[in-house]
């Protein structure tokens, strides 16, 4: 996520403009493969600036409804301000046309809710048509006025989605002509009408999403049912029997996590690795990548380990837990993408607090890399990370939540939900950050994970 200053348009009323400020949050879009392919884009909108009046109409003209606004354009009158809540509108759209939205969907497609008011303004076409997906909500109002925009922005390329669907009313029948994507909320839809429903709307051409799939066993349903995209945190959740595939053997990441938890020497590394081919192909990769090697090609086991560093391999070897065993590249894989961008996160959140340093630093990042690692090897979580030695505040963060670790855990998983309300009450025990910066570094570390492969960060494309 991430807080987005507005730019200051020419026209009265810029003084509050510019202090509106949106946040963001994306959710993962998996599709049947497992693979990602796009993320849903949670917004915040900016309080309205002190004193505005919520009820106000829009202004009309720049695309506005016809039918809600007065008949001048306020916005290019002199001495008067437009209208706040148009100002909202367009902090939210200027924010998701940034750079740091677009750095975080790590190449892949953003599903975006939309209000009315959103789509009637005319910056909504700052977006580009490739990049965003229009999802509309089932309280939307729907008029002539609201369908002939629709068609409008359609003409243009704009792709709508219904969002929410949990059963066909009014509005459904009104919309779905317009849509190219429906979402079923899978939990509030019943069991006997979702395979009628994926039925009929798989016949008439809709891709469909399932929200709302957190377990592995609504997964395997709404599969069978014939869904093109899962949306939920299913994934990264421990199963019993699970059948996802690790690029090296468990146990020899697991021995190599063990000796680089002490102080290894190279000779201490070079054997280990020497155990296994898979690693040290990695490893000559990375030590190769851009920024470690110094004027020359690494040849050798021995000059891999030195250009990489220890911190570097231990970092590498963490999230490489996560990568599944198929060639996929790392932006497309959401475990490892999940794990990467948590310890990221929690790296940079806890640099922003006081008395922080480097150790603390390091064991945020194992908080963030080892939060659901039963998720690859089953079992109890307590157990597994008691095989990998991990310290007690790192364990208590993770297993309890508790201490400034916990906190920032708790912090990131609303982060992943866009529970706000539940992140303003957080930051009341993690002052000085504030929500709209807990945003910002989500964001900033969804995009360093996207990246990271092609980067001197401590990443490898994972590939067998």
């Amino acid at each position: 996520m991430t807080t987005i200053a507005v730019e200051n348009p020419s026209h009265a009323g810029a003084a509050d403009d510019a202090q509106l400020k949106a946040s963001f949050a994306r959710q993962p879009i998996l599709n049947r493969d497992g693979m990602l392919c796009g993320y849903e884009i949670k917004v915040r909108a900016p309080a309205l600036p002190a004193g505005a009046d919520p009820d106000a109409a829009p202004v009309a003209g720049h695309g506005a409804d016809p039918g809600a606004g007065a008949d001048v354009d306020a916005d290019v009158l002199p001495g008067r301000a437009p209208d706040p809540a148009q100002l909202v509108v367009r902090a939210v759209i200027r924010g998701l046309a940034q750079s740091n939205v677009r750095g975080a969907l790590t190449g892949h497609p953003a599903y975006v809710d939309v209000s009315r008011e959103m789509l009637f303004d005319d910056s909504i076409e700052r977006l580009p048509t490739e990049r965003f997906m229009f999802e509309l909500s089932p309280t939307i109002e729907v008029d002539d006025a609201l369908i002939e925009r629709i068609i409008q922005l359609h003409g243009r390329r704009y792709r709508f989605v219904l969002d929410e669907v949990t059963q066909p009313d009014e509005t459904f029948a009104k919309l779905l002509p317009y849509a190219d994507v429906v979402k079923i909320d899978f939990a509030r839809t019943s069991d006997v009408l979702l395979p009628k429903l994926t039925g009929v709307l798989k016949s008439a051409g809709k891709l469909l999403i399932a929200l709302g799939i957190d377990a592995q066993a609504d997964f395997e349903v709404a599969h069978g049912l014939g869904f093109d995209r899962f949306q939920g945190y299913y994934f990264a959740r421990a199963q019993t029997s699970t059948t996802r595939r690790v690029s090296a053997p468990r146990h020899a990441l697991l021995n190599l996590l063990q000796l680089l938890s002490g102080e290894p020497t190279v000779a201490q590394l070079e054997a280990e690795l020497k155990l296994n081919p898979v690693l040290v192909m990695h490893l000559m990769k990375l030590a190769n990548s851009s920024g470690l090697a110094v004027g020359h090609k690494v040849t050798t086991l021995r000059e891999a380990i030195n250009a990489t560093g220890t911190n570097r391999i231990a970092r590498w070897t963490q999230l490489l837990l996560y990568a599944d065993g198929r060639k996929v590249a790392l932006e497309d894989d959401p475990l490892l993408q999940l794990a990467a961008s948590r310890a990221r996160f929690m790296e940079l959140a806890i640099e922003r607090l006081p008395e922080a340093g480097r150790d603390e630093s390091d064991a945020a990042f194992l908080t963030g890399v080892f939060s659901f690692v039963d998720a690859v090897f089953g079992g109890s979580l307590e157990s597994t990370l008691n095989v990998l030695t991990l310290s007690r505040p790192i364990q208590a963060g993770i297993l309890h939540r508790q201490g400034v670790l916990g906190l920032l855990l708790t912090a990131v998983e609303a982060l992943e939900c866009g529970a706000w309300d539940e992140l303003e009450a957080l930051c009341a025990r993690l002052q000085p950050l504030t929500v709209e910066e807990i945003a910002q570094l989500g964001l900033a570390a969804g995009a360093w994970a996207g990246v990271a492969d092609r980067s001197a960060e401590g990443l490898e494309r994972i590939e067998d």
